[in-house]
């Protein structure tokens, strides 16, 4: 099936017929009878915008994190970051994944041609964050970049003295030039996850609806929790974002009730449906706010950069 045939404003796609109709011959169990009353008794988001700032900064930091790939991660950091820019707010995205996808996604940057990254940034004394910062064409929104050369310094921060917090010092100096940080962190629980985590005041995980999106949830938990007692006490899980998501599909239905099932309130209320819009607006080097500003994709992450503000603390500042 072609990702067009997802798309969320396009012809209806069939139902999963593949999917049993009896509840006891589902693998959910019993999720099949209940995740329709979970998802109508959920409370629909509806918050109001941000007000404007009279001043900016300290920075929230927030790492985006999933040991598993495709979730929707870097989508969800172009994007959510787009979207809090437009409500006035200085955004900084840090690519803390080796394979640069944030940064040829935002800027149709090559990650190869780049002469300073966030590799720099961690592992050379002499290299400031003002050296890597790049500006992007959204207005408020900055690109810390990355490329290939960042996987070395896994294996080299090893042997550094608390190596863990080698990027809140590198992030520190421009903490209060910012409103929010967003660290798309790489699809494993390494070290470098690690330094995201004990940089980060919050976590927003992003939760593919699809049923192998939810094994390993436990080992990021428990990867979390890790972090928490030993290394920064102040971390928080922000939310869990369902991505991905085909309410017409009863797979994507139950899983979506899974999550809700499973982690309550902390699942936020808006929800990012499948669509061929986000990879066209990836090929363009743009997020969807600015590739398509009326499509559904990037209304939902406008509602989503909302509720985020919404439900963080201070969130009149932030």
């Amino acid at each position: 099936m072609s990702w067009s045939e997802y798309d969320d404003e396009g012809p209806g796609a069939p139902i999963d017929e593949h999917m049993p109709d009896s509840p006891a011959s589902s693998p959910w169990g019993e999720m099949r009878s209940t995740g329709a009353e979970l998802q109508a008794n959920r409370p629909k988001p509806d918050y109001p915008d941000p007000e404007p700032l009279d001043s900016h900064g300290p920075a929230r930091i927030v790492a985006l994190c999933n040991q598993k790939g495709g979730v929707g991660k870097t989508t969800t950091t172009i994007n959510l970051g787009a979207a809090i820019a437009e409500y006035g707010r200085r955004v900084l995205l840090v690519d803390f994944d080796p394979q640069g996808a944030l940064s040829v996604g935002l800027g149709r940057l090559d990650p190869r041609e780049l002469e300073l990254t966030v590799y720099n940034l961690l592992m050379q004394r002499d290299v400031a964050v003002e050296d890597v910062l790049l500006k992007t064409d959204i207005d408020g929104l900055d690109l810390i970049p990355s490329n290939i050369d960042l996987s070395a310094a896994e294996v080299q921060l090893v042997g550094e003295v608390a190596r863990e917090q080698m990027l809140s010092r590198a992030l520190r100096p421009v903490i209060d030039d910012y409103d929010v940080v967003l660290i798309d962190c790489q699809p494993s629980l390494g070290l470098l996850t690690v330094n995201a985590l004990t940089a980060a005041d919050g976590v927003i995980v992003p939760l593919e609806c699809e049923f192998f999106a939810l094994r390993g949830v436990a080992l990021l938990m428990d990867t979390i929790q890790k972090v928490q007692e030993r290394l920064n006490e102040r971390l928080v899980i922000d939310g869990f974002l369902g991505t991905m998501y085909d309410p017409r599909t009863l797979h994507a239905r139950e899983v979506l009730a899974t999550i809700i099932d499973g982690f309550g309130d902390k699942v936020y209320g808006t929800v990012i449906n499948r669509t061929i819009r986000f990879p066209d607006a990836t090929v363009a080097g743009e997020p969807i706010t600015r590739f398509d500003s009326s499509s559904a994709g990037a209304n939902a992450y406008r509602g989503l950069a909302k509720e985020v503000l919404a439900r963080w603390p201070n969130s009149g500042h932030a």
